[in-house]
């Protein structure tokens, strides 16, 4: 995909796009810790009726580094998503997100329901599923929140910032275990993640998505009882480790429709099994 910069009055951001402007915008937003080389690997086998359009969220990929904690609060990532496509022209698009970047369209699809015409999540919770991610919490405590633990590192005050500097490579790849190992995700993404990692204040601007949980948590608990209207598809990887399988218990009561898929594989489901999700967007991303 070609990439480029788009200035707008939030800031300066990096956006991937299939180039087929004819085709209907797909908007997909990746998370952490990768940027949007991550649908790389998914965009050969989707359809060229979807034009993609991947930006790099603020604080990752090769968008800038903003050092004000509270533009990392996933409201105000979404607002950034919004002048980027106001500044593309893009009126109407079909919304794909995975990890943080689901959440991030979550609330995108929240700002703004009518524009979103078709929505996807992967391996991320449903933040107005407030009984189910009760229960699926409920769970992780029992594993002590052990799975949770680069959460809370990067929640402390300094130690990211400390730690993960000159240690990029380690930090990255930690993530990717098994999958990155066997080559399962391709090397070539692997190392595009540390490079990007290894710019200056990342380290800071990413832990800047989890000390900002707080806060997000606050907003989403007055969720409950919201439904988001347009057609929507959820893809599991079911092997994840830490949004497991109880994420998704309950979620039928926070869409007034939803399909799910689950696929066998971990956290990085696209980049673990691009074809498999590539056909079921395939399916689901119609006008």
């Amino acid at each position: 995909m070609n990439t480029s910069k788009v200035t707008v009055p939030r800031g300066e951001f990096t956006v991937r796009d299939s180039g087929n402007i004819d085709g209907h915008p797909v908007v997909m937003i990746h998370g952490w810790p990768e940027s949007s080389y991550c649908w790389e690997t998914v965009r050969p086998f989707l359809k060229d009726t979807l034009r993609v359009v991947a930006p790099d969220l603020r604080g990752l990929g090769d968008s800038e580094r903003t050092m004000e904690s509270h533009l990392y609060q996933k409201m105000e990532l979404a607002k950034d998503i919004v002048e980027i496509l106001d500044s593309l022209e893009i009126r109407n698009f079909f919304l794909v997100g995975h990890d943080w970047g689901g959440v991030v369209a979550q609330e995108v699809a929240l700002a703004i329901p009518d524009r979103v015409k078709r929505f996807v999540l992967m391996n991320i919770p449903v933040i107005n599923n407030v009984k189910g991610n009760a229960e699926a919490l409920e769970i992780m405590r029992s594993r002590n929140c052990i799975p949770f633990w680069y959460q809370h590192f990067q929640q402390q005050p300094g130690l990211p910032e400390a730690m993960i500097r000159g240690n990029e490579e380690i930090w990255i790849r930690y993530f990717f275990g098994k999958a990155g190992r066997e080559g399962i995700i391709s090397g070539d993404a692997i190392r595009e993640y540390i490079r990007c990692y290894r710019i200056e204040n990342t380290p800071a601007t990413g832990a800047g998505y989890y000390r900002n949980m707080r806060y997000d948590g606050k907003r989403w608990a007055g969720l409950t009882g919201m439904k988001f209207p347009m057609p929507s598809l959820y893809i599991h990887g079911s092997d994840d480790t830490v949004i497991i399988p109880a994420y998704l218990n309950h979620i039928e009561d926070c869409f007034d429709t939803i399909e799910v898929s689950t696929i066998e594989a971990g956290h990085f489901v696209q980049e673990e099994k691009p074809e498999e999700v590539a056909g079921l967007l395939n399916d689901f991303l119609t006008v």
